[in-house]
């Protein structure tokens, strides 16, 4: 155990010395809440330290400092003019002895994918820029109805990420380029580019990103937070700008695993507009803080999915001391070469655009005659016309996903069914029932690459592909630093196995401890 706690502690240190803050930004943590967690500011509220609106306009104000002006992360897309209003609200609900529960008063921010009633969803496009949706999405009321403050929309990859080649992770037409904040030269991956940053930075005690494949999971190991991505149909997709039926689904980021499960809870629940949710109707939780446990590891089984490793040795070596601790703490680590069938991955991409044309054209219709655009084809053609939104890459998936048919053809059928088995039965679960495994681990992604718009983002290797294809379940939680870069490891499973997930990945948190809040290397202003 201490040789494993003293590599860790190592990389930390690497990280500290690695990004001595230059005079000019000793300033930017300079910040009463930094690195508050929901306890702690339920605690403040209990005993007086500060009311709901002190804490609000105090990350409305680092907002400003830190995201707007200063550093310029370039985070958020909108701020809500509402949000102070609402945390008097909350006050004076307190004041009369009456709590909504932990979320209570505490500040999140949304991707400005996610519907809201009082700010508009964008998706990042210019085509949008003012589409106000006619109601909440589903999981943001119920966000507001466990007492939540939604200060702001968060900055996205445009079309989450599925628009064309040779793209920039967390940029968008709208919304422009967002910035790692660990290194304002990195890339902040995506396309819940604008969440990972914003919970990173501390513009925000939580965030909601969305994925469809690595977008929540590759933007949290990139700024160094937790990032649950549920099994699709535990959190309604309702009122969501879509790309896949089969595969999207929100989750929440946090700077804890503990404050992530505290919100996955809250946004748990059967919707009537969103089919999958039925299929969880009896194994979803209201409260996963119950398996919050420190010793959960002795006695599972982990996989250790091989495929990503012989890319950097410096992820290997990372992760590898992660497999130490495992081992040290009484797991059995059971090596994995392989977990997709053959081809899922063509099959995951051809069902995708066919949920994609679906899907937004349905988005489209429900937003009424005030939005001009109506349909892939018209965006299509708003982006030929406008200054901005071809600047830096094409808009390829967006023509591709026109130009497939209906839900009812066969080739789409085909590909569902390919895309199902070669990662469900013949994928995670084939390889979980032979080896008898509890869960999955892997590095989440490489370090932060520099932002490049010439040549769009430079991946070097990631592990959402099975969990994210299969539905299933992922959990990342930072595992330490490459040369002041945090890095992630990913712990996944079956459908609906998120409490054993939770339990593994909040008893290895418990031993690591490595977050350390951003310094903004490289801030230039």
């Amino acid at each position: 155990m201490k040789h494993i706690l003293l590599i860790i502690a190592l990389s930390a240190l690497l990280f500290s010395c690695q990004n001595q803050q230059s005079p000019q930004n000793t300033h930017l943590n300079d910040f009463p809440y930094l690195e508050y967690d929901i306890n702690r500011i339920q605690q403040g509220f209990s005993q007086g330290e500060f009311t709901i609106e002190e804490l609000t306009q105090a990350y409305l104000d680092r907002i400003d400092k830190i995201d707007k002006d200063g550093p310029g992360l370039n985070s958020i897309i909108f701020v809500n003019p509402n949000a102070l209003e609402t945390a008097r609200k909350l006050d004076a609900e307190l004041k009369e002895g009456k709590s909504r529960g932990p979320l209570h008063g505490i500040p999140v921010v949304l991707k400005d994918n996610i519907d809201t009633y009082d700010m508009p969803t964008t998706a990042g496009s210019r085509a949008l820029r003012n589409s106000y949706p006619p109601e909440d999405s589903y999981i943001t009321k119920k966000l507001r109805e466990a007492g939540c403050v939604i200060i702001a929309k968060a900055n996205l990859s445009e079309w989450a990420n599925f628009r064309g080649e040779l793209s920039s992770s967390g940029w968008s037409g709208l919304g422009g380029q967002t910035h790692n904040p660990y290194d304002l030269t990195r890339n902040p991956c995506g396309s819940s580019s604008g969440s990972g940053v914003a919970v990173s930075a501390n513009l925000t005690v939580l965030a909601i990103g969305t994925e469809t494949n690595g977008s929540i999971v590759c933007p949290s190991t990139s700024n160094g937070v937790v990032g649950i991505k549920p099994t699709v149909g535990l959190l309604s997709r309702s009122g969501i700008i879509p790309i896949s039926f089969t595969q999207d689904t929100p989750g929440p980021m946090a700077r804890t695993l503990t404050d992530a499960v505290i919100c996955l809870g809250v946004m748990t629940g059967i919707d009537s507009a969103d089919s999958k949710t039925l299929d969880g109707s009896n194994k979803g939780y209201s409260d996963y803080t119950q398996f919050l446990k420190e010793d959960a590891l002795e006695g599972k089984r982990i996989g250790l999915f091989k495929a990503p490793f012989g890319v950097n040795y410096k992820v290997d070596s990372l992760t590898m001391s992660v497999v130490r601790l495992f081992k040290e703490e009484g797991a059995e680590v059971i090596e994995i070469d392989n977990i997709l069938a053959e081809q899922t991955g063509y099959h995951s991409f051809q069902l995708m655009l066919f949920e994609y044309k679906d899907g937004l054209n349905k988005y489209f219709e429900s937003l009424g005659p005030e939005v001009p655009i109506k349909s892939v084809e018209e965006l299509i053609e708003f982006n030929k016309k406008d200054s901005i939104e071809l600047r830096y890459y094409n808009q390829k998936y967006l023509v591709m996903a026109s130009e497939k048919g209906g839900l009812d053809s066969d080739e789409y059928l085909t590909a569902l069914e390919k895309a199902r088995l070669g990662s469900q039965k013949n994928g995670i679960d084939r390889v979980m029932d032979e080896l008898t495994l509890d869960a999955i681990i892997a590095p989440t992604g490489s370090p932060a690459w520099k932002t490049d718009w010439t040549n769009g983002d430079s991946y070097v290797l990631g592990s959402s592909s099975p969990a994210a294809i299969a539905g299933y379940p992922n959990i990342t939680i930072p595992m330490g630093f490459i040369e002041g870069l945090p890095v992630g490891i990913s712990i996944f499973g079956r459908a609906w196995s998120e409490p054993k997930l939770i339990e593994i990945a909040y008893s290895f948190e418990q031993r690591s401890k490595v977050r350390i809040a951003p310094e903004f290397k490289n801030a230039n202003y």
